[in-house]
């Protein structure tokens, strides 16, 4: 409500801009630069637009004409200075960019850019930004400092953000990748891949794409990629969402295990980091029974178990219990 008339606009109206510009193969960035320019000027010409990102006149039309289906009303004003215009009694609903959510999604779109450094966020933060009254910035500044997103962990290496870029930047053009990729049993194997999104989930970074090699679709864990190259061919992107991936991990097609683990009261604040509440049972004596839900089968538990060492020990399953003490027999053996 704070905000000037030409500063807000329809969030429908952006959704509809993206869905035209998917089907006429439009630069989505071109089409909301263009839309911010008119939101801040009352009259701009098709020649400066044109001039500005080194496109033809006709193309300027073209993007004005899709601006148009997507709701917002431009008008053409004719002679030496006319130009266009959004329509200055525009009406607008309750779906509206207000002050706070603009500085929400800054601060969405930064903590992404900590770990992709991806030049185009850095135009949409701008843009945005751009979108937010002169004497409202301190206001942003302040509320910037409330929540921040540094998605790399401590001791994230460079290595592993300049593959993050390469990767984002094989997604956005459809470019396939030649990866070497260990599974969790050590096991190296080449693949030809098709990247198709960047998932943070967990701590880690993962990459939906599809096989080749598996002639499915994988999400390939990011820390497991030891080789990556990029293939000078292009792919057509495939229907399948990770979505689907994620949604029968929720309906229960992935087959899993309950295991229940005993830890010494001393792991208690360890424990209350990793583990939901309801999932801890506080004993007595101070120590702690956790419930957890596992894929079946996933080796990674184990190592997980003998990281904390003799504070633990598993109750359930029974089978658990015995391939702890075979791999602790053989690491007595070593010894």
């Amino acid at each position: 409500e704070n905000m000037p008339k030409k500063c807000i606009f329809l969030i429908n109206d952006l959704r509809n801009v993206r869905y035209i510009v998917k089907n006429t193969n439009m630069r989505i960035d071109r089409l909301l630069s263009i839309i911010v320019i008119l939101l801040n000027n009352d009259r701009i010409s098709a020649g400066y637009l044109a001039e500005k990102y080194e496109v033809s006149r006709r193309t300027i039309y073209r993007d004005i004409d899709a601006i148009n289906l997507s709701g917002i009303p431009i008008i053409s004003y004719p002679g030496n200075a006319g130009g266009f215009g959004i329509m200055e009694n525009y009406k607008i609903n309750r779906q509206v960019l207000t002050l706070k959510d603009m500085v929400s999604i800054i601060t969405a779109l930064k903590g992404i850019n900590t770990a992709l450094e991806d030049k185009e966020l850095d135009s949409a933060i701008n843009k945005i930004t751009s979108l937010i009254p002169k004497d409202k910035t301190e206001y942003l500044e302040l509320q910037s400092g409330h929540i921040v997103f540094n998605i790399p962990p401590w001791g994230h290496r460079k290595s592993r953000k300049d593959m993050l870029k390469i990767i984002n930047n094989s997604i956005i053009r459809s470019t396939l990748l030649n990866i070497d990729y260990l599974n969790t049993e050590g096991e190296k194997s080449s693949r030809i891949i098709e990247p198709m999104t960047l998932l943070f989930k967990g701590y880690s970074w993962y990459l939906f794409a599809f096989c080749s090699l598996k002639n499915d679709y994988r999400m390939f864990r990011i820390s497991r990629i030891k080789l990556l190259a990029v293939l000078d061919k292009e792919f057509i992107r495939r229907k399948k969402s990770y979505l689907d991936v994620l949604e029968n991990e929720n309906k229960g097609s992935i087959e899993t295990e309950i295991i229940k683990l005993k830890f010494k009261k001393r792991q208690r604040v360890t424990i209350e980091d990793y583990f939901d509440e309801n999932s801890i049972q506080d004993l007595d004596n101070g120590d702690l029974i956790v419930t957890m839900q596992v894929p079946k089968g996933n080796t990674l538990i184990y190592k997980m178990i003998l990281g904390y060492g003799d504070d633990v020990e598993v109750l359930e399953p029974e089978y658990m219990r015995k391939k702890i003490k075979n791999i602790l027999k053989n690491i007595i053996e070593k010894y």
